[in-house]
């Protein structure tokens, strides 16, 4: 690979290419070996259904985690009232006040128009299947008369699998909706016990990392918060970021769903709000619902439904995932898709979302540790 020149010199420009080459593969090996580490250790933990015990427990203590995000994502408000001169208990009381107002605000306002549109895309399912079963008649005459085969076997097919879906929704809708409300009462209890949580956490929450920090030897102390400090930049810009994004496509899809005629429009304009967390495949996730329930209800709904999903897609890409999140995560495409394959297939739609901001906050730990005791350079000699 390396040649030498006339006078027996080494040609450095050939060897810092093949050295060049030589670490890009190092990290390729490297990061397929972490993948495949990691996608052994959770396929093991799965077989051994560790995953339950540990859900289970994380749901018992949900609270306590729902008070430590809230008093994580408010302490820099009180922090900035404290720089003002308003005393921290003040602050974390005026804060709490503002919460509150505004969740009571939203679920007044938001709950009886939420639970009239369910009520009326309940009661409009039975003529979405007509509409569907009308549509198909139309589809298979046409082939029908087209093709010159008989294709009634395939009608009567597709007709008992749409009776089947609609009967399924029609028997198993109280059942549905009563766990519904069970999961939203048991949601709302822990919600309340969280923001307790959170607000006796908050008090004192500026002190809880040096507390911690103290708890480690004095070599450590600087190296381990400047990489704190790091974790939380990142997840805080992330969090933030998406909040406002989510916010954001939430008030426009409601708006343009129902210009569109579409029913429910707030339901799914909040469906498509909380699936868009999950990048690239959350959108469609998000969008195909309420584009088939457009085109059951009429051509013309289901395409401004379908213009409405696009623009909204659009404006997300383009415009607010530029301008709010910036490069926050700063990841690679295929490492974000392998994440969503791999935490999908073992936790699902949570899985999902959590994937980025997780392999993100890896990345900056490797990144840290790679910094401070050039591990990539050790490993290359």
């Amino acid at each position: 690979m390396f040649v030498k020149r006339k006078d027996d010199s080494v040609d450095y420009k050939k060897l810092n290419e093949g050295i060049s080459i030589g670490v890009s593969l190092l990290k390729i090996i490297l990061f397929l070996s972490i993948a495949l580490l990691a996608y052994i250790t959770i396929k093991l933990m799965g077989e051994l259904k560790i995953f339950g015990i540990i859900g289970r427990i994380l749901k018992i203590i949900s609270p306590f985690f729902i008070g430590l995000f809230l008093a994580w994502l408010f302490d820099p408000m009180v922090k900035t009232l404290e720089k003002k001169g308003v005393n921290r208990t003040l602050g974390v009381i005026f804060i709490y006040v503002i919460l509150i107002a505004l969740i009571i605000l939203i679920l007044y306002m938001m709950i009886p128009m939420i639970g009239q549109q369910l009520n009326d895309l309940i009661a409009s399912a039975p003529g979405f299947f007509n509409d569907i079963k009308e549509w198909a008649d139309g589809i298979f005459d046409e082939l029908t008369s087209s093709t010159g085969y008989d294709l009634k076997e395939v009608q009567v097919g597709f007709y008992d699998s749409i009776n089947k879906l609609g009967n399924s929704l029609t028997v198993g809708l109280p059942t549905k909706i009563m766990s519904m409300v069970s999961n939203i009462l048991t949601g709302g209890v822990n919600l309340l016990i969280g923001l307790l949580v959170g607000f006796y956490m908050l008090f004192d929450f500026g002190n809880v990392k040096e507390h911690l920090l103290n708890l480690l030897p004095k070599r450590y102390r600087a190296d381990t918060r400047e990489l704190v400090d790091k974790l939380n930049g990142n997840l805080r810009s992330y969090v933030e970021g998406t909040l406002r994004i989510m916010a954001i496509l939430f008030l426009f899809q409601s708006v343009a769903l129902a210009i569109a005629g579409l029913k429910a429009p707030m339901v799914f304009g909040l469906f498509c709000a909380v699936t868009n967390i999950i990048p690239y495949i959350g959108p469609y996730i998000g969008g195909i619902p309420a584009v088939l329930v457009g085109f059951s209800m009429n051509p013309m709904t289901g395409l401004c439904t379908f213009i409405a999903v696009v623009i909204a897609q659009l404006l997300e890409s383009y415009f607010l995932q530029p301008l709010v999140m910036g490069k926050t995560m700063k990841l690679h495409p295929v490492t974000i898709m392998l994440g969503l394959l791999v935490f999908g297939n073992f936790f699902g739609i949570i899985g999902m979302i959590l994937s980025t901001p997780i392999i993100a906050l890896v990345k900056t730990i490797w990144q840290f540790f790679n910094q401070k005791f050039s591990l990539m350079e050790k490993m290359t000699n």
